[in-house]
Order: structure tokens, then sequence, then C-alpha cells
């Protein structure tokens, strides 16, 4: 059985083209030093813990631990319960948000074969059940640092519209796409687009569809 050119980059050259560029980012950006200088900032700003880590869905809906860079405080009411994303979220956190600096520390876990440079966004555990067959489909391929809805509206479009891009990139996995997506990313983070939801300070909690769909393009 003949494979394609997009088929021998999906299953042999993508994964460690991921480890090498991943390898090779974290070296730059320690000596420079981007990363320790961002986690001194964030002790200094937020306090400890200085890493947010959180458990998300990977490739197969296989569960793993994700790193980012912490962006909120830990206030709480009088009840002991966390105040407000839009509290919590100071300053200095949303300009980690908007220039993805918070986003660094999942470079490790694409050294770990958690994550891919490109692929869908892990999203949280707590989504899965709710997931319908088109939007699992998300799922059968490593969660990515960026993606193809990232470059498409991020935050600004709906879960729907995103979705539908996650599966499409499943779909169309490619060097020429992931390459494309590489570099629009680096353009949307330099101006800062699409970061958050219209209504929110961060993306709407998923619910859910509210009807079955069974027809996409």
């Amino acid at each position: 059985m003949k494979i394609s050119e997009d088929g021998i980059y999906k299953r042999v050259i993508k994964r460690p083209m991921d480890l090498i560029l991943s390898l090779v980012a974290i070296i730059i950006l320690t000596i420079i030093p981007v990363i320790p200088i961002v986690a001194i900032l964030i002790k200094v700003k937020l306090g400890s813990p200085v890493l947010f880590k959180q458990k998300r869905p990977g490739m197969d809906e296989k569960v793993f631990m994700m790193y980012k860079f912490r962006t909120m405080t830990d206030e709480k009411n009088k009840k002991g319960e966390l105040l407000p994303d839009c509290v919590r979220l100071t300053k200095f956190g949303k300009f980690l948000r908007s220039t993805s600096l918070d986003e660094l520390p999942e470079l490790f876990n694409i050294i770990k074969g958690d994550m891919s440079i490109i692929g869908p966004r892990p999203l949280l555990v707590q989504y899965l059940p709710l997931y319908n067959a088109h939007q699992k489909r998300r799922h059968e391929v490593r969660p990515g640092l960026s993606g193809l809805s990232q470059v498409n509206g991020r935050n600004e479009i709906s879960w729907e519209e995103k979705f539908n891009l996650d599966v499409k990139y499943v779909d169309n996995v490619c060097f020429k796409k992931d390459l494309r997506i590489i570099l629009l990313t680096v353009k949307k983070v330099f101006i800062r687009e699409g970061i958050n939801s219209g209504a929110s300070t961060t993306m709407e909690p998923f619910k859910g569809n509210k009807r079955k769909e069974n027809n996409y393009e």
C-alpha cells in the first residue's frame, strides 16, 4: 500500500520535527533568557507556584498533565471560593496571555510526547462527555501548542466553529499547512489578535450541544 507524502509526514516526520524544534526553542528561550525572566516575574508579581498544572485530554483522549505559566492570583472570597477569572487575572497576567508567553512550558509537553507544535488545542477533561461523534475526532491527533482554530479567530469564534476547524485539521495534516499555521501564529502573537472572546475575560465554558448535528462538510 502506497503512503502519500502527507501520510509520511504525519506518521514519520511530524513527531521528530516537533521534538527537534521544541528542544531548540527551549534552549534559545533559556539562553536569551525569556523563560527564566518570565518565571522570576511571575514569582514576584503573582507568587507561587510559578507553573499552572492541569489535566487535559490528548490523543485518543489519553489524559496528561499540561504545564503553563501562571496568569492568575489565588484570591478567594470569605467562603474560601476562588474569585471570578476577571478579578484574578491581573494586568501582568493579561500581558502573558496576549503575548502567549504563558504557553511556553507546553514545549516540555511536546518533548514528553503529550503534545505537538500544531494540532487542536487541549481542552478540559470535563468536556469529554459533552462532545458529539464529530467533535470527538479532534482527539485523533496530538493536541497542539497552536492550531487551525487559533489562527482563525482563537477565542473570538464559537465552539462549533472551533471544533469544525479542529476536525478539518485532523483530516488535512501536512507539512505545508503546519508551516502556514506556525507563521500565522507568530503573526497573531505579535498583533495580539483573538485572545479573548467578546463576552468574557477567557473563552466561555463549553456546555455541550443544543442539538444533534450529523452532517458536516
